[in-house]
C-alpha cells in the first residue's frame, strides 16, 4: 500500500513553513493520540503516520530530501531515520508540541538561562503624615536584603573558579524520561537546573553568590502622593543567584489619618467650630491650612452649622504638574454652655423681642412641614 503524502497527512502545502507545519501536527496530534482514543486503533495508526510525516518535514535536511526523492529518501536506511520512524521519533516529535502546550517543568527555561537566576522583589511598608504626602519628603530607609558576596564577587565559586558542566543533564539544566508516546521533562537533581556544578563553593556564601546584608537607601517621596501609592526603585531588590540580575524594591505608602483635615482626591476638607454669635452676626476667622499658615475666612451674618466654604487652590498638590485642589471649611455652629444667669437671662430676652420675626429658618421651616404633615393624617 502506497504511503500518504506527508504534506497531505498534514494538511498544509509543500511551501508550508515551518511553523504552519507544527501548528497543523499540533492540531491533528492532539486530535489523534492514543490517549484520548483508547478504543479506536485507528486513531493510533493516524497517529503514528502523523509523527512519521512530522519528524520529516521539521528537520530541513529530511525534508529537502523527501521533496526532491519522496518516501525513496529514507528506503534502505536512507538518511538514517524516516518513513520507518520508531515509537523514539514519535515521542521526540511530540515532545516538541507538549512543550508548547504545557510549557516547562522547571519552571525557568533551560538551563544556561537558569545559571543566572534573578533576585527576588521586596516591599518596604512606609509611613507619611499628611503634611508629609502635600510637601513631599526624602527619607533614608534600612533594609534588610541580600547582596552580591565580596569573596566571590556573586559568582559562588571559590577564587572566582569556573563552574563545571554538569554530568547528569550536560549542561541542559533538565533531564529526560520517556513514558510511552511522551517525553517528560524534569528538573535536573543535581545542579537544581542551573547547567552547571561548583566543585569548591564559596564559604562566606554558601555557593549561591549573595550574603545577608542591611543597606541604607535614600528615597524621595514626591508631593501629592496618595494613600497606597507604590514607588519602585529599579535594582534595589535581593542579589540575584550566582551572579543574577537584582531584584526591585517596592516601596508601600500609608498616609496616617490627621486630626484637622480629611482628603478626597485632591481636594482637603476641615470642620471648623464658630461661636454662635459669629455665625448670627458675622465676622472673619482664620482656619489652618496644610502649608502650615493660616487663611482669613469672611463668615456671612446668619451662617448655618453645616454651610461649607471653598478656599481655591489650598487643597493638595498634583503629583504631576502644577494643579492644587481646594480646601473646603464646614463651619460647625456651636451651642454655648455654661451659662451665667445674666446670659440666660439676655438670651430669653433676645428671643423675645423678636416677635414674629423668623429668627431660625431651618427649625421654622421643619416644624411648618411637620404640620403639613399632621394635617394631611387627620384628613
Amino acid at each position: 500500500m502506497a504511503k500518504q503524502d506527508y504534506y497531505e497527512a498534514l494538511g498544509v502545502e509543500s511551501q508550508a513553513s515551518g511553523a504552519d507545519i507544527k501548528k497543523a501536527y499540533r492540531k491533528l496530534a492532539m486530535k489523534f493520540h492514543p490517549d484520548r482514543n483508547p478504543d479506536n486503533p485507528e486513531a493510533e495508526a493516524t497517529f503514528k503516520e502523523l509523527s512519521e510525516a512530522y519528524d520529516v518535514l521539521r528537520d530541513d535536511q529530511k525534508r529537502a530530501a523527501y521533496d526532491q526523492f519522496g518516501h525513496a529518501a529514507f528506503e534502505n536506511g536512507g538518511m538514517g531515520r524516516g518513513g520507518g520512524s520508531s515509537a523514539g521519533d514519535f515521542a521526540s516529535s511530540f515532545s516538541d508540541i507538549f512543550e508548547d502546550l504545557f510549557g516547562d517543568f522547571g519552571g525557568g527555561g533551560g538551563g544556561r538561562r537558569g545559571a543566572q537566576t534573578r533576585g527576588a522583589d521586596m516591599r518596604y511598608n512606609m509611613e507619611i503624615t499628611l503634611e508629609e504626602a502635600y510637601n513631599g519628603k526624602k527619607a533614608t530607609i534600612r533594609v534588610p536584603t541580600s547582596v552580591a558576596c565580596d569573596a566571590c564577587h556573586g559568582s559562588g565559586s571559590e577564587g572566582d573558579a569556573e563552574p563545571t558542566t554538569c554530568n547528569m543533564c550536560r549542561g541542559h539544566g533538565k533531564v529526560r524520561a520517556q513514558q510511552g508516546f511522551f517525553t517528560v521533562e524534569r528538573t535536573c537533581p543535581t545542579c537544581q537546573g542551573v547547567g552547571h556544578v561548583i566543585e569548591n563553593p564559596c564559604r562566606p556564601c554558601a555557593g549561591s553568590g549573595r550574603v545577608r546584608h542591611e543597606k541604607s537607601l535614600a528615597v524621595t517621596i514626591p508631593h501629592g502622593v496618595e494613600d497606597g501609592t507604590r514607588i519602585r526603585l529599579s535594582g534595589e531588590g535581593e542579589a540575584g543567584l550566582r551572579s543574577g540580575p537584582p531584584g526591585d524594591l517596592y516601596i508601600f505608602l500609608s498616609v496616617t489619618p490627621h486630626q484637622l483635615f480629611e482628603r478626597e482626591g485632591l481636594n482637603v476638607f476641615c470642620r471648623v467650630p464658630i461661636s454662635m454669635t459669629t455665625a448670627s452676626l458675622g465676622g472673619h476667622i482664620d482656619v489652618p491650612t496644610l502649608d502650615g499658615t493660616r487663611a482669613r475666612l469672611t463668615m456671612p451674618a446668619g451662617t448655618q452649622s453645616g454651610k461649607q466654604f471653598r478656599m481655591r487652590a489650598k487643597g493638595m498638590p498634583a503629583v504631576r504638574g502644577n494643579g492644587k485642589g481646594d480646601l473646603f471649611i464646614q463651619a460647625l455652629v456651636e451651642t454655648p454652655v455654661n451659662l451665667s444667669k445674666k446670659q440666660k437671662e439676655l438670651l430669653k430676652e433676645f428671643d423675645e423681642a423678636g416677635g414674629n420675626k423668623p429668627h431660625s429658618p431651618e427649625s421654622e421651616g421643619f416644624f411648618s412641614k411637620v404640620k403639613e404633615l399632621w394635617a394631611d393624617l387627620k384628613e
